[in-house]
This record gives structure tokens, sequence and C-alpha cells, in this order.
């Protein structure tokens, strides 16, 4: 049983015995007084109509006229006029209505009193007596009334004291409420502190939870920094803090073979002019000094670009995937601007012929031998031309285009009609390959004769029209209607772009509030990037979803591992790492150990980590070995 029903059960107790209590004393005393002043009004009149009696004559319609006009005039049961020998002269009675006293009353507290008696004489000699009594029907409607009255005073009374103490009480266990909160944001993988309150016996609980918090905050900052420097170590140039080689191929064979990304891209080549000479002219701090801030460059090219990256492939060769840019000379003319305002003026007095730029275009699934070969082709053409220039082609892949009306219509006809359609890839657990859940990938029919186009071919298109977020509405209530006719659960993904638009937010919690036992199946997955792009936003949906049911995660987990720790609070459910870091995963024993470590943490605050991109499942029984609790990928299928 709650305080707060307690708190009613004992202020009820209370009141009860305290209102019985004062209603004893009080009906009593009042009912005492009532009978003296009865008494002595009942003397007081019979004395004194005795006496007006006495002085008037004699005869019978005399007598009868004053007992009648006093019996009118007062209020009294009866008034009765005999003789000395005890015969009725003349008698008045109280004939009208009773009062609105219930009979139980006047039988619990009956009202005594002895009727005023009196002489009357008739010169020396007596000429009868004269017996009265007041009407007690007055005084228990006084009684009945006062009654009432106290019992209103009570419940008014009690009614104010549990309120009162009610609230009184709220404010007193407000601290153990929010320890209890905190108790079970821990137990959801939500890790915060909650203020101290002023009284001590609470101050002292809040303090030792508070402690533990910051505690386990602390313990995975630490492992979280250890891991990061860890994962820069082996993924990162040590010199230029770029990608390294292994590391930078991994993340473009993901770009061209995933389906996160578009069909087409550019892939950009820059090459130092004679690195060896340079260093031999400007010395080896210098020399470190300008890769540093050529891979600064490079490094902030990427921001605001989902699935840009820049990594250095040999000594003087650097290469940029560029995901979001189709045509390779707007990429070339990207990376020349930069270095020819940022980077060449800084060096040109020490090395006037400092770089060159190349660039080719690439598409889904082109092998990487042949994208590399075209970039090597053009990378030594643009070597041959004058120092500080770029050169780009478009030979290799071959792209077609929709006009952006064209786009448009067909995004806009996907979100009402039927072009939007799931495709299902299983999540297994490594152990078993029983399906954990279902991974719903979106597709886009363009044409009857067309293949389906995966989200990385439209997407982009649709959030620079603003239509991402009706779309990501769309693929969950495709969700909901497949999750009605099968089992399982399923996990959807939402866009950056989505995420950030309040409306959309709103919509998907009023959606779901109408499915809640759907939600329990229903798992939302929100790409690394947009979560700390838009984490405030991201924070707030997280916590909605996880009121009504249903789970959340992290996709392409690992590339922005040192702001790990704002997510301490978040309750996520599950984080799915990077297939950069999981591809060739047997041959690369530093990637294992920074898989592991991560795996660790998530675990000690209760986050699943699958892995995605996994390419065979011979990999299966190592990422089960290093913590994984499942795998997705082209390589995986369902037991």
């Amino acid at each position: 049983m709650s305080l707060i029903k307690q708190l009613w059960i004992a202020i009820s107790v209370i009141m009860i015995f305290a209102f019985g209590g004062s209603l004893v004393v009080s009906v009593l005393s009042a009912r005492h007084y009532l009978e003296q002043q009865l008494q002595l009004k009942n003397i007081d009149n019979a004395t004194a109509l005795a006496l007006s009696l006495s002085q008037m004559e004699k005869d019978p319609v005399t007598i009868e006229l004053q007992v009648a006009a006093q019996f009118d005039a007062g209020h009294y049961q009866f008034i009765r006029v005999l003789s000395p020998s005890g015969q009725t002269i003349m008698e008045k009675v109280y004939q009208g209505k009773e009062t609105d006293v219930p009979s139980w009353f006047t039988q619990l507290i009956p009202i005594n009193t002895t009727p005023g008696k009196a002489q009357i004489q008739d010169g020396w000699k007596q000429y009868g007596s004269i017996t009265l009594a007041s009407h007690d029907a007055f005084a228990y409607q006084s009684l009945w009334t006062g009654t009432q009255e106290l019992l209103v005073w009570f419940l008014l009374g009690g009614l104010a004291a549990g309120l009162f103490g009610s609230w009184g009480l709220k404010v007193i266990t407000k601290p153990l409420r929010d320890v209890v909160m905190q108790a079970e944001g821990i137990s959801e993988r939500r890790f915060q502190t909650v203020p101290e309150p002023k009284t001590p016996e609470m101050r002292s609980v809040t303090k030792a939870m508070n402690d533990m918090v910051i505690r386990l905050k602390a313990i995975f900052g630490e492992e979280a920094a250890r891991l990061e420097a860890l994962r820069q170590k082996v993924n990162r140039d040590a010199v230029t803090g770029l990608s390294s080689r292994d590391y930078f191929m991994s993340h473009l064979r993901e770009v061209i073979t995933g389906e996160g990304f578009s069909t087409t891209g550019s892939l950009v080549m820059v090459g130092i002019s004679d690195l060896a000479h340079i260093n031999a002219k400007v010395g080896h701090v210098k020399t470190d000094a300008l890769l540093k801030s050529l891979g600064t460059i490079l490094y902030e090219s990427g921001n605001g670009k989902p699935g840009q990256r820049a990594g250095r492939l040999k000594g003087a060769e650097f290469a940029i995937i560029c995901p979001t840019m189709n045509s390779p000379v707007q990429a070339a003319e990207d990376i020349h601007k930069r270095l020819t305002e940022q980077w060449l003026p800084q060096w040109s007095a020490d090395v006037p012929e400092l770089f060159y730029v190349a660039a080719v275009g690439y598409r889904r699934e082109q092998p990487m031998g042949e994208l590399l070969s075209y970039a090597n082709e053009a990378l030594a053409k643009a070597q041959a031309l004058e120092p500080n220039s770029y050169f780009a082609s478009d030979a290799g892949p071959a792209h077609a285009a929709y006009p952006a009306e064209q786009w448009r219509t067909l995004l806009t006809e996907a979100v009402s009609g039927g072009r939007l359609h799931l495709a299902f890839y299983p999540v297994v657990s490594g152990n078993s390959q029983a399906a954990i859940h279902q991974e719903g990938v979106i597709r886009l029919q363009a044409g009857a004769e067309d293949a389906p186009l995966s989200a990385g071919d439209f997407m982009p298109m649709a959030a620079n029209l603003n239509l991402a977020a009706p779309i990501d509405l769309r693929v969950v209530r495709l969700a909901i209607e497949h999750l009605s006719t099968t089992a399982g659960d399923i996990a959807v993904n939402l866009s950056a772009e989505a995420l950030a638009d309040t409306g959309f937010r709103h919509a998907l919690t009023q959606l779901l509030k109408s499915y809640p036992d759907v939600c329990k199946r229903l798992l939302f997955e929100v790409p690394e990037y947009g979560v700390f792009r838009h984490f405030e936003a991201f924070r707030e949906l997280a916590r909605a979803l996880k009121e009504m049911g249903c789970r959340i995660g992290i996709e392409y987990f690992g590339q922005r591992f040192a702001e790990s720790d704002k997510l301490a609070d978040l309750g996520l459910d599950y984080i799915k790492v990077h297939p950069s870091y999981v591809r060739g995963i047997t041959q690369n024993t530093g990637n294992q150990e920074f898989l592991k470590g991560l795996c660790k943490i998530a675990h000690s605050i209760g986050i699943q980590v699958i892995a995605l991109g996994v390419e065979s499942a011979s990999d299966l029984p190592l990422l089960t070995a290093l913590g994984f609790d499942g795998a997705t990928g082209p390589g995986v299928k369902q037991a």
C-alpha cells in the first residue's frame, strides 16, 4: 500500500475518533444546556401565567382566552389548568407538524425536562393549579443542526488535512522518488545524477546514489578513452591523423558495396610532389607539420557530408571517398580549392610545387581493383599537369540521374502510394545463428521494369526536398503492417534529417500510441552521425520510444567513439558496429582488441553489440569470442 493511501487511512481514523469524541462531548453538553433552559422556561412561564390568571375574573371563558393567548404566543407542548381536586378545567395541546429531525436521533439523545407548575389564587382561596411544558422539538432541531454543522466542519477539516498531508508527503518523499527513478534509470542503462535534498536522511541516500553514478560514468569514460586511444593507434595514421590504409580501404569497400550510400560517388586522390625532396629541404619536423596540416584540411572536408572520409594510402599519396558527390569534377574542385586556399599559402615559400589532385567516379558493386586502377591513372595524368592543379575523369561509372522535379514527383508518390516497400535481412546470434530480429530496409520502386532503389540512392534527394520525415513515417507504418501479420521483431532505420524534425517526432509517437501491442516488437535505429548531429532531439525521441516499450539502437557505431560518453544516460538497447571495423577482422589483431574492449564496456551497461557487414559465416566464431551478441551482413544467413 502506498504512503499516500496509508496517510489517508491514518487521517480518516484520527478524524473519526476526534469527531466521535467531540460529538459526544458537544451533544451531551448541548443537551444538558437545553434541558436546563427548557426547565427554567417551564417554571418561569408557569409562574407568570398563574399570576396573570390569579388577578383575573375566574369565569371559564376568561381563563380559556388567557390560556389560549399564552399557548398561541409561545412554543408549548401543552398547558393544563387543574382544579384543587385534580380535575381538568381546560387544556391546550400542540397539534402541529413535527420537525424534520430523524426519529433515531431523538431516541438516541432524549431531552428530559420537568413541566413547570404554579398555583392559581382566587383572593385568599386556591382556585387551582397550572401545569405546562415547552415544546422540545425546537430543542431537538437545534441539537440536530449543530451536530450536522460539526460533522461538515470535521469533514472539511479532514479533507484539508488529507490534501495538505498528501502535498507535504509528496514534498518530503520527492527525493525518495528521485532516487527510485535514478535506480530505475540505471536498470534501463541511463546514468543520471539527481539534486541532493535538504533532509539529512534523504541527502545521505541521494549522495550515495549520485556517487555510484559518477563512479560508473568515470569508469565508462576512462574505458572509452582507452579504447579511443587504441582505435586511433590501430586505424589512424600517426602523423596526419587520417585513416590508415587498411581502415580506409575497408570503409571504401563498405561505401561501394553497402546500401547506406548512393549508387554513385567520387574518389579523390591527392599526391604530394616529391615528398623525399621536401623532407630533405625543410627537415623532418617541418615535413611532419606539413603532413599534419594537410591531414586536418582533408579531414575537415568531410564535415557535414555523411560517409566522406580521407585516408593515407602511402607516404605521399592520400585518398578521399565522397559518397555525396556524384560529379568527380565537383569533388576535385572542392578538394583543390581547400588545398589552394588553406594549405598552399603556408608552404608555398618553401615548396612552391606542392601537390596534385585527381578524381574519378565510381558505381555500386564496381570491383575495387578496377576503381583503384582508374584512380591511379587519373593521378598520373594530374601529376603530368602543371603543379598544384587537378584532373577529373568521368570515365568508368556511368550513372543516370532524374531531374529534381521528377524526383519530387517520384518521392511524393512513394509517400502516398505503393512505391515503397521493405526488404528484410536477418540479424542472427553468433552462437546459434538464430534470428535476433529482422532488419527492415527501405526500397523504392522507381519504375515497373527498374530494379528497386536502396535508401542511399534516393534518401539524399529526399532530404534535399524535405521529404525524409514523411518517408520515414511511411516506413514505420509498413513495419507495423508487417508485424501485424508475422511473428518476431523488426528494426527500422530513421534518418538524421527526420530526427531533427519536431513534427516527425510528434507524429511518430502518436502513431505508436495507436499500436501499443506492436511497440515491444519494434526497434528503431539511427546512424551514429545523425545521433551526434542532433543529440538532444535523439535523446528526447529515445526516451519517448522507451516509454512506449520500443527498443532503440545506434547504427554504424564507432566513427565518433570519443564522444560515446554522451550515450551513458540514453538507455540504449543495442549498437551496430560499423563494417569498417568488422571486415577483415581475422587478419586485424588491433581491431580485434578494440572490438573486444568495446563489447566489454557496452555489456557492462547492458547494451547488446551487433556486427555489421559480416562477409563470411566463418567470421562468426571469432566475433562471438570477441563478445558480439549478433551479426548481420552479406555472409550471414538465418539458421
